[in-house]
């Protein structure tokens, strides 16, 4: 009961700070710029920790973390390295300056605007926001999986309660405090997850005697084996796969490149680098290795009846008490931090790329934030719902669970490359974004149906392809890679005229003390 009691204390004194920032912060959520931007003011450590929390929730921590390591056993603590030199440190090093100076150069505040500005294309803009409407959606439903059976462990309500709860105080707290709001509650929500996935390393070590005993009684356990602790596993392959579409699928996602474009200066982005770099290690790269032991948790036969998300529950359900709590708000954190950035992401690309333009009159920066609120509310509600169905009248409906599944695939493969090489490259061409953009979701609806069982493609390269959709994801990114130079240098005549204005952003003059930067003469 004691225990009970401190979980209970412990989750009401999260939702109570949470709520507290979101009504501290109302008064940067005044205007556009302040409400989706920060005014793009944001310091590193906010921008790195809204970075990192919003890369990392609950999906990770109890689906991912479960499913991969079960799969691969140690070698998946790769992927969370993954996510933090090439998903974290080389994102911010190619993409966080040049997204920060030409954002605001261009005075675009979303990805579908940053598209319709670089390129030259209304439409371009109004298809990008689309794209972003329907996978958004479906991918914020998945954050609340998992949440049922932690919750089920520490407390008695059914799971329809502990959604509806996250989701009204996650909408609280943003519709007050817009962007600042999310950015400061997902520094302490970062600070919660590197206190909790420490604990709970040392915690699950400790069951079987520490690292050395957990790692032999792995190599030799029934469902074990040496394998599952070597340094690749036993399928290499499949892994590389799983690395390159969680690490390199977040430039393409508007939730977390729009991270860039709040940054405040240079000193911001490097310190930011660091530290993104930082958190990532201890919390992707510590999820990731404890789920490596999950075959000393469970039987395979229960792994098949009650599925992946079922292994790191199990694991945790013999812990003590006051670790289960301190579990149960370190998911939380994650699942609120990625929920917030998703639908402050969507509401402000739906109303700021979609029904602003299309207002027959100009409206004041009241109207605008207070549509996005609205919007908010709608994005959050919608998502509740179907994870609610989802859990109950639709958990045999394989549409929504598979949607589920491709949607970060969708957004990275449509995004990714027209965004990088639109920062880098002049010659890029609308007609090339096109193209990238219909191959990304295309592929993406193609392994829909595939998972679906609507189609099927027996071996060969195309049954390489849709294996599942890690796979394809993955193409679907390095092919936008591919086809965006080859596009634009066949369509040149389809190329910005002012593109060359646009890239004068980068070759502006600024000054700086001789501390930052050695005169050269």
């Amino acid at each position: 009961m004691t225990a009970k009691i401190f979980t209970t204390a412990l989750v009401i004194c999260f939702f109570a700070l949470m709520v507290a920032v979101g009504v501290y912060c109302r008064k940067h959520a005044t205007d556009v710029d302040g409400f989706v931007l920060g005014g793009r003011s944001v310091g590193p450590w906010l921008t790195a920790f809204a970075f990192g929390t919003s890369y990392f929730s609950a999906v990770i921590f109890v689906g991912y973390a479960g499913q991969f390591g079960w799969n691969f056993g140690l070698a998946s603590t790769w992927i969370g390295l993954g996510n933090a030199f090439i998903g974290s440190l080389l994102a911010w090093n190619v993409l966080g300056r040049r997204t920060r100076v030409m954002t605001q150069h261009i005075n675009s505040k979303t990805m579908p605007d940053f598209f319709q500005k670089r390129y030259g294309s209304n439409a371009l803009k109004i298809a990008a926001a689309i794209i972003v409407f329907i996978f958004l959606i479906p991918y914020t439903a998945s954050l609340y999986n998992g949440l049922s059976s932690l919750f089920g462990i520490a407390f008695d309500m059914p799971y329809w309660v502990c959604i509806l709860a996250m989701a009204i105080l996650t909408g609280v707290y943003v519709i007050f405090g817009g962007y600042m709001a999310t950015a400061i509650n997902d520094f302490i929500q970062g600070i919660i997850m590197l206190g909790g996935i420490v604990a709970v390393i040392i915690a699950v070590l400790n069951q079987n005697g520490g690292l050395m005993a957990s790692t032999e009684a792995l190599a030799t356990a029934e469902n074990g084996g040496w394998a599952y602790t070597s340094f690749f596993g036993p399928n290499p392959i499949f892994l590389i796969f799983v690395v390159m579409l969680t690490s390199l699928g977040t430039w393409g996602l508007p939730q977390m490149v729009g991270k860039f474009y709040a940054i405040s200066n240079e000193a911001a982005i490097r310190k930011g680098t660091l530290i993104s770099t930082l958190f990532a290690i201890i919390v992707a790269g510590g999820c990731y290795f404890i789920g490596g032991f999950g075959r000393l948790f469970i039987t395979p036969e229960k792994v098949a009846e009650k599925g992946f998300d079922s292994i790191i529950p199990s694991m945790l359900s013999e812990l003590s008490p006051y670790i289960i709590g301190i579990v149960i708000v370190l998911v939380l954190s994650a699942s609120m931090s990625t929920l917030s950035s998703l639908v402050l992401t969507s509401a402000s690309t739906l109303a700021l790329d979609v029904f602003v333009p299309s207002s027959k009159k100009e409206l004041s920066e009241k109207k605008k934030v207070g549509m996005m609120r609205w919007l908010i509310v709608l994005f959050i509600l919608l998502s509740a719902v179907i994870a609610i169905l989802k859990d109950s009248i639709w958990s045999d409906f394989v549409f929504i669970a598979q949607m589920m599944g491709v949607s970060w695939g969708a957004l990275a493969g449509a995004f990714l490359a027209p965004f990088l090489y639109g920062l880098y490259w002049k010659k890029t061409t609308r007609p090339a974004v096109w193209v990238s953009f219909i191959y990304g979701v295309g592929l993406m609806l193609i392994q829909l149906l595939v998972s679906m069982k609507v189609i099927a493609f027996d071996g060969g390269v195309l049954g390489f392809i849709f294996t599942n959709s890690l796979y394809s994801g993955v193409f679907a990114m390095v092919g936008g890679l591919v086809i965006i130079p080859i596009v634009s240098l066949l369509t040149q005549k389809n190329k910005p005229q002012n593109v060359d204005e646009m890239f004068a952003c980068y070759d502006a003059e600024t000054t700086v003390p001789m501390s930052k930067s050695l005169n050269e003469k």
